[in-house]
């Protein structure tokens, strides 16, 4: 499995991330992820919709928290053409917790937990923490990636504009 440095930190300290790396121009990999312990949703379920893939390392921190709901906020004004997935590793009764205490209707969560095949195909699994790295792919309605940003500091929010932006010009 590839391994990268000098990505991203945690903190100010470096992290490896371990997988594939996915670009603006790829085919967007396929992975299953799991809205409760044996309900699964797969990428290929949205095909032809725009798909913004949220992910983040654990909804039960401040800026996860937040990235959620802003997502979730932004989601209703972005049309039924467009589908908005929240990946973690968290479990999926604390996203479930997390979503019916806040509100999140806008937004699928799914958890990666059982087999981080969402986190190794995207590159995206932090390999001394064990958490999926704070990032954010659009995919058009072909499934290409058309944005893709990964924040630098785990402890930083996305760049919310040039996701919607990148969504808008999908549609």
């Amino acid at each position: 499995m590839a391994e990268h440095k000098g990505i991203v930190t945690f903190k100010g300290q470096p992290v490896t991330l371990v997988g594939d790396e996915v670009k603006v121009g790829d085919t967007a990999p396929d992975f299953t992820a799991y809205k409760g312990l044996n309900d699964a949703l797969k990428l290929s379920d949205t095909k032809g919709k725009v798909v913004v893939l949220s992910v983040a390392p654990s909804v039960d921190t401040r800026v996860c928290a937040a990235q959620l709901r802003a997502f979730n906020k932004e989601a209703t004004a972005l049309g039924p053409d467009v589908q908005v997935l929240f990946v973690t590793l968290d479990l999926p009764f604390a996203l479930g917790r997390f979503s019916a205490a806040e509100g999140i209707q806008n937004v699928t969560v799914v958890s990666d937990y059982k087999d981080r095949e969402f986190g190794e195909k995207y590159g995206l699994y932090m390999k001394e923490l064990g958490l999926l790295a704070r990032s954010t792919f659009v995919l058009n309605r072909e499934g290409k990636v058309v944005f893709r940003e990964i924040v630098k500091e785990m402890t930083h929010e996305p760049d919310y504009d040039g996701a919607l932006k990148a969504v808008r010009e999908s549609l």
